[in-house]
């Protein structure tokens, strides 16, 4: 028998595929896992739990599937836009943009439905409102609703469920109060398109491009005023870019102060550049500031699938990926051009993500994700293309559709897989980090398509913020009370400081702070479902929401509703060694373990997911109502079983507390045979 305490002090590989279960020999092995869910890879090296997701608004039409498009002003105006079936809503600050005028409320009748008095409001029947500042009639306050029995003077409202709104029981309506329709923009994008569609910003504008639509701008003067205009193309670029429907192009970018467009369905292989600095003239010439059109010479039809700016302009194509360089070290010009293949793997039509020089985009067929990186002088080495999912080849099972880049605080590459699972790749080359993980939103979408019946995640954006943080946004899809809802939620920080207070682990989720209460309310988007609850910082029995609130055992200044999740990580089989070479095939027993912990509070650890103890971190001092301290350093457990084959380690958090491991250290016995 050899004994053995092996040491895992970095876990920067990530979830690994099974596929490595023999190569106990490489590093990679050692600093991978065999699942890491609901946690993300830290640069330097432990695993911690990923936080929530706030419930910012419903989309427009929860029948139809919605897209989310970053839009960056400036770093203090931001905005989520969010496009449904031709129409256009926005987000602000967490929060929904309304129109500019709020229409003054005079009279609410107690009744069924309550009648709301508003003299030439000029609201329509389903026009959506935000209502505020109710005089005595407080329960309307704070919340979206639908119009309906609309007069001139007078109208009536439902819930997003269109359910009418009773007012009988409601306290009654003394004075004040406002109501104000959420600010809608027609678009000219149905739902069919919205995630074809390709764009780029500078300052207040926004050019889209489709193939089946002409060139349009989204110009925003103020954050409810915004326009979509068709631009004039100037020059007579041939053909003409903007007037006929195979020469629509399909991408579009900006480099060198030049706007570029490429990929039309009668010139699949062609890229137009405007004039320096004047981004609808198209006049070709000589000069260096003029307007040029290359198209890619090859010996097959490679249509363009991407155009990514950095160092240089990358062109990901179906068959290989070029680069557009200047002959000289200077700008691309009409007489200087130089357009390079450099490599063979080919581009899916996913939009690729840049991190400083590097571009990361999907092979075509969507499963492998690839480097593209320049790997010396670009007129010898050139570039290079490795596959970052060669170790995880499992993870984008079904291909991805979508990417976005969180750089800070963690520097990770989100990606949409096609069954709606959130999968991300925490990046740092720098420290040789590069680790997948992946995210399982909590409620579900039980429709027999999705996996498990999961929540659904259709849509992702990235946005920076004041903090110096970027948030992550995204449209999730859920039955809600037997019904489809998507709703439009951001990934929480991931600092929530050292008390468990203000944490926040639940998704679809509200937070509350204020006066200590046993009521709350403005839950209306999670009624009739059972809600996780942390309540004072710590855990409370689940409840299920009924008009629009829940009621706690105890009063709380603090609390966080929403989805419950489970966070686990498992780590591969264990090599350990023996006394006579690998302690692979043999009969092995994990007796105990130390778990370096960081701020953490409630776990459970074991060598199997069905023989899991919990670990304790309160004690007889601490009131049950009150969150348990943090706790930052080693904790020994003692596991139990005998001499199996199972040697894993298992770690998971299912109550709405943190949880960071900073390395594993088990101590096991190995039966040699």
């Amino acid at each position: 028998m050899a004994r053995s305490a092996p040491s895992f002090s970095s876990f920067a590989a990530g979830e690994i595929s099974p596929l490595l279960e023999g190569r106990t020999g490489i590093d990679k092995y050692r600093e991978g896992l065999a699942d890491l869910t609901n946690m993300v890879v830290m640069p330097q090296g432990g695993v911690k739990r990923r936080p929530g997701t706030e419930f910012l608004g419903e989309v427009k039409n929860s029948s139809v599937k919605t897209r989310l498009i970053p839009f960056q002003f400036k770093t203090s105006d931001t905005y989520i836009l969010e496009f449904g079936n031709s129409i256009m809503r926005v987000y602000r600050n967490g929060a929904q943009v309304l129109n500019a005028t709020a229409k003054t409320i005079t009279a609410i009748t107690k009744a069924n439905p309550g009648v709301l008095t508003s003299n030439s409001h000029g609201f329509s029947n389903g026009d959506e409102v935000y209502i505020v500042s109710v005089g005595g009639m407080v329960e309307l306050n704070g919340r979206n609703y639908r119009v309906a029995n609309s007069t001139t003077n007078t109208f009536t409202l439902t819930d997003l469920y269109d359910v009418a709104i009773n007012t009988t029981s409601f306290t009654t309506f003394t004075s004040g109060g406002t109501a104000t329709e959420i600010f809608e923009l027609a678009s000219p994008y149905p739902q069919a398109v919205l995630f074809d569609l390709r764009f780029v910003q500078s300052a207040d504008t926004m050019y889209f491009v489709h193939p089946s639509y002409a060139i349009r701008t989204l110009v925003r003067a103020d954050h409810n005023d915004w326009t979509f205009a068709t631009p004039s193309i100037s020059g007579s670029p041939s053909p003409n870019l903007n007037n006929a429907t195979d020469n629509y192009p399909s991408v579009v970018t900006f480099f060198e102060q030049r706007l570029v467009f490429g990929n039309t369905n009668n010139n699949p292989q062609t890229l137009w550049f405007s004039k320096n600095a004047d981004y609808t003239n198209f006049t070709t010439g000589t000069g260096d500031n003029d307007a040029l059109i290359y198209t890619i010479a090859s010996n097959q039809v490679n249509a363009i699938r991407y155009l990514s700016p950095t160092r240089v302009l990358t062109v990901g194509t179906t068959a290989g990926e070029y680069v557009v360089t200047a002959t000289s070290d200077g700008p691309v010009t009409p007489t200087t051009t130089l357009i390079r293949k450099y490599s063979n793997y080919g581009s899916a039509a996913v939009e690729p993500v840049q991190v400083a020089d590097v571009t990361l985009f999907a092979q075509r067929g969507g499963r492998k994700v690839r480097e593209f990186k320049f790997a010396g002088d670009v007129n010898t080495s050139g570039y290079q293309a490795p596959d970052m999912t060669i170790l995880a080849e499992h993870i984008t099972d079904g291909g991805i559709t979508q990417f976005a880049y969180q750089q800070e605080p963690e520097s990770i590459i989100w990606a949409l897989r096609s069954d709606g699972t959130l999968l991300g790749m925490t990046y740092r080359r720098e420290e040789d980090v590069v680790g997948w993980h992946k995210h399982v939103l909590g409620g579900s979408f039980p429709d027999g398509n999705t996996l498990a019946g999961q929540a659904v995640v259709e849509s992702i954006a990235t946005l920076p913020t004041d903090s110096g943080n970027d948030d992550l946004y995204m449209i999730v899809k859920r039955k809600i009370n037997f019904r489809t809802k998507r709703y439009v939620e951001v990934l929480k920080v991931f600092d929530f400081g050292s008390v468990t207070t203000s944490a926040f682990f639940v998704d679809g989720g509200l937070a509350y702070s204020g006066s200590a209460t046993t009521s709350l309310s403005g839950l209306y988007h999670l009624e009739g479902e059972s809600v996780t609850i942390l309540a004072n910082g710590a855990t409370h029995p689940d409840e299920t929401v009924s008009g629009g609130g829940i009621t706690l055992n105890y009063s709380s200044t603090t609390a966080a509703v929403g989805f419950g999740f489970t966070s686990e990580m498992q780590t591969m089989r264990i090599e350990s060694g023996s006394e006579d070479g690998t302690s692979q095939g043999k009969p092995k027993r994990i007796h105990a373990v130390t778990l370096r912990l960081f701020e953490t509070v409630g776990i459970e650890v074991g060598n199997s997911a069905d023989e899991l103890d919990r670990i304790p971190f309160r004690d007889s001092s601490m009131n049950m109502d009150e969150g348990i301290p943090l706790f930052t350093g080693d904790k020994d457990i003692e596991f139990r079983g005998g001499y199996d084959n199972n040697d894993r380690i298992y770690v998971r958090q299912s109550q709405a507390l943190p949880l960071t491991v900073l390395a594993l250290y088990p101590r096991m016995n190995t039966f040699d045979t």
